[in-house]
């Protein structure tokens, strides 16, 4: 895929590998991560590992959705830089792409805007159980992986 744009198909499949991920139990940020990479070709026990904190609202504290933090260290792992000295603009371009176009699809990137309750709570997680609000974050998950390997391919 390097150098190359992706293709609808490739797209496609990379969110499906987010939405199945999430489906077996990972969370958004895991879940997302881990698809952008395999669809980079690299795997790694350690990418869900890092990308845990970052789930449910930065470890349900209501903060960025995981689906988009995912997104943005799936970024970082194809346009981040690996020494000092390298421009940062590939990786910051695409990652604030990233961020307008998941906020303009969704109306925010902030996890408790985008579920309108408080996963840090015993009430939020109740209504999480019973609004079926995991309908949304498995949404959440399959478009922030499409949008970044959309993006990815634009850039490298």
């Amino acid at each position: 895929m390097k150098g190359a744009l992706v293709d609808a198909e490739f797209i496609a499949k990379t969110g499906r590998a987010a939405e199945e991920s999430f489906a077996s139990g990972l969370y958004c940020a895991e879940s997302v991560v881990l698809a952008v990479a395999k669809a980079r070709g690299l795997e790694s026990d350690i990418l869900p590992r890092v990308a845990t904190g970052f789930c449910t609202g930065m470890s349900r504290t209501c903060g960025t959705c995981g689906a988009l933090t995912g997104a943005i260290m799936g970024i970082g792992l194809a346009l981040g830089r690996d020494e000092a000295g390298r421009s940062v603009e590939p990786c910051y371009e695409a990652t604030q792409r990233m961020i307008a176009e998941f906020e303009h699809e969704f109306g925010s990137g902030n996890c408790r805007d985008l579920l309108g309750c408080d996963l840090g709570t015993p009430e939020g997680q109740t209504s999480f159980r019973e609004d079926d609000l995991i309908v949304r974050c498995t949404t959440f998950t399959r478009r922030a992986a499409e949008m970044a390997i959309r993006l990815v391919g634009q850039r490298g």
